[in-house]
């Protein structure tokens, strides 16, 4: 096995040292966010870093890079309070990594790469319409993290839209037939292949399949 030091991870270029980093977290969930700016501009980006942090109350987490060049997705969410987590299948997934490019403020992510904002119940934020699994937020802390620099965004979740599908009797929502994918570093895209559901974990009983 290969030994990499802290040492060695401090000497790789820069590129390659966060491709390095973002890969040994493992796989992780992959979605669009959909923002609108209170001039009615609208921002679609492709995240990461989302992170379930409690469900009573419903809150997700989200991590925004230091803050030294403009970051419209951030900017809309602070200025308007809501935003949209859409999850990402195999027919968008190369419009949706092309988000992650550098566009001017006045040109629309939506537009540049060809998916659709859709408003739904009045919802202040655009859901991608192409998504199968659609999310919608409301902010609700801002937490700068010192030692880099980076934000983190926590919303409440407000209202979710899910396929018919994939809802099952115990609240399980089965990403996988909603044909979710994940990432790994920076730039690699999977689908994923489910081994078991397995029953919740007592210290007096064998774990069990699930249905």
């Amino acid at each position: 096995m290969q030994r990499i030091n802290e040492e060695d991870i401090l000497n790789f270029e820069t590129r390659y040292r966060a491709q390095f980093i973002n890969s040994i977290t493992g796989f992780k969930s992959l979605g669009l966010v959909g923002s609108r700016s209170h001039e009615g501009n609208t921002n679609l980006a492709i995240f990461s870093s989302f992170t379930h942090l409690g469900s009573n109350p419903a809150l997700l987490a989200c991590i925004f890079r230091p803050d030294s060049v403009e970051r419209h997705t951030l900017s809309n969410i602070l200025q308007t309070g809501f935003y949209t987590f859409n999850h990402i299948h195999e027919n968008i997934y190369q419009q949706a990594h092309q988000t992650s490019a550098r566009y001017a403020r006045e040109i629309s992510e939506f537009d540049a790469v060809g998916l659709t904002p859709e408003y739904k119940n009045g919802f202040w934020a655009p859901f991608c319409q192409e998504s199968f699994l659609q999310v919608g937020l409301e902010l609700k802390e801002k937490i700068d993290i010192t030692i880099n620099g980076t934000i983190m965004v926590i919303g409440q979740v407000k209202e979710v839209y899910i396929p018919d599908n994939t809802l099952h009797p115990d609240g399980y929502v089965d990403v996988e037939k909603a044909q979710t994918l994940c990432c790994s570093g920076l730039d690699s895209y999977h689908k994923t292949k489910r081994l078991h559901r397995l029953s919740y974990a007592k210290t007096n009983k064998e774990v069990t399949f699930l249905t």
